[in-house]
């Protein structure tokens, strides 16, 4: 395990301290900008795995006022999707990890066991009271967010048609105790309230000295993806650097579907590069990139780079290179004979001379016809033909279909994806390469040999 990283009980893998990130929490679910957790940097995930710190760190059994009689084991797989304290439902896309009590049935998810819904209080005893409304399909909306309280446990008052989610009454709370302006009502982002920024960030990744939250907007270019703006912002009071709070703590090495090689950030491009290798626009030479230590002028924006269509989530930094593994395995002295893993089974022999004539003889990778196509490998005891290119494909590749990694797949063996080939029609009888990754599971993404060559 990496010395910078962090087992711990909730997840599998190792994780990582993150400054900063914008994705959805994995362990209480909650989507938005969120300064200090964790995620996973493991390829088997096969997505972005985000926490919150203190989701992160939850224990894995508590003693929860709601539920005095037994304690409450944090679960990963619920029996039943709703919280029993605000009335969400705890789906397992998004929000996998929960408190349960076995023996009553009783769920918790991890935010309200940290801090239960509180109870609004009304101060004008006149007025007619806020009472827990629990199941209504009204579709009127909470006053702090404006979104339908339909679905969700909430207070209200149907005399007043005035409605407010559980959650939000925390947030309420929070507006008056903000530390930007504590002098007067101020008009934020439900997000910023909900998770304020610190008004000062320390992470030399991103730049050397501290960095200081703007209150105000301003207009700036922010030198990490040298995108023009006018919006809060950090900034180096020092030496001028002002940076998005979205490009705080960029990956250091990524890998993504438009190139073969890995890509590392730098904080100054420098000249002579060419166009970006996703969007094809100029890319900026004074402000931070991507670029290929070897194709010495492909360059990409920070910000094209790290979009989810094009990067998988995974920060290489530190990770070794993998040890590219060929399709098959040299058998002879003379290189003209392999054993090619698509079939195991028999022995494969290179022929340089056209000794297919009959088209409807065709290659067991791409399916295309084997006639006038140069030389191929035959197989020494059966009728199983690949075309010399297509028995070199490589075992790996990156395609721009899929932010992921596609691994070539044969028939035979264990597994979704081989239960996939199986199902192939007999005209579609080819080897193809394959998004085998948890996310893509069990629907497995596939693309032909001919098309991932596109």
């Amino acid at each position: 395990m990496d010395a910078s990283s962090t087992k711990l009980p909730i997840h599998e893998h190792p994780l990582f301290s993150s400054a900063r990130f914008h994705s959805r929490c994995q362990g209480c679910g909650k989507w938005g900008d969120y300064y200090g957790g964790y995620l996973c940097n493991d390829s088997e995930c096969g997505r972005i795995v985000m926490f919150h710190k203190e989701c992160a760190e939850s224990p894995l059994e508590i003693n929860h006022p709601s539920h005095p009689e037994h304690p409450l084991i944090l679960t990963e797989t619920p029996p039943r999707f709703k919280c029993d304290l605000c009335g969400k439902y705890l789906f397992v896309q998004c929000f996998p990890y929960f408190y349960h009590c076995s023996i009553c049935d009783f769920n918790v998810d991890t935010s309200c066991a940290r801090k239960p819904p509180l109870p609004l209080h009304h101060p004008d005893p006149q007025e007619p009271p806020f009472v827990l409304i629990k199941e209504n399909q009204s579709q009127e909306r909470c006053r702090v967010c404006e979104q339908s309280v339909c679905g969700k446990y909430h207070y209200g008052r149907p005399s007043c048609d005035e409605y407010v989610h559980l959650e939000c009454v925390d947030v309420a709370e929070k507006v008056k105790h903000l530390p930007f302006h504590p002098d007067h009502p101020l008009d934020m982002c439900l997000g910023c309230v909900i998770t304020p920024p610190p008004l000062v960030i320390e992470h030399p990744k991103t730049h050397e000295h501290q960095l200081t939250l703007s209150t105000r907007q301003i207009s700036f270019t922010c030198n990490v993806c040298g995108v023009p703006d006018n919006r809060s912002s950090y900034s180096c009071l020092p030496c001028g650097f002002t940076v998005h709070r979205s490009c705080i703590d960029m990956p250091q090495v990524i890998i993504i579907n438009r190139h073969n090689h890995r890509l590392a950030y730098t904080n100054h491009l420098g000249p002579g590069f060419s166009d970006c290798g996703v969007c094809r626009r100029p890319v900026d030479q004074l402000h931070g990139a991507y670029s290929c230590s070897i194709c010495p002028t492909y360059a990409v924006h920070s910000k094209c780079a790290t979009t989810i269509k094009v990067w998988d989530g995974i920060n290489l930094e530190g990770v070794p290179e993998e040890i590219e593994e060929l399709p098959f395995k040299v058998v002879g002295d003379d290189n003209m004979k392999i054993n090619h893993f698509s079939h195991e089974e028999h022995n494969l022999r290179l022929t340089s001379e056209n000794v297919i004539t009959d088209e409807t003889t065709l290659c067991a990778a791409c399916v295309y016809p084997l006639s006038d196509s140069g030389p191929i490998y035959s197989c020494v005891e059966c009728d199983y033909f690949l075309h010399e290119k297509c028995a070199n494909l490589p075992m790996k590749i990156r395609h721009v279909s899929y932010n992921g990694q596609f691994v070539l797949h044969a028939r035979g063996g264990e597994g979704p994806e081989v239960q996939f080939l199986n199902h192939l029609s007999m005209k579609a009888i080819y080897i193809p390469y394959i998004m085998s990754t948890k996310q893509a599971s069990p629907h497995v993404t596939h693309v032909k040999i001919s098309c991932a060559q596109v």
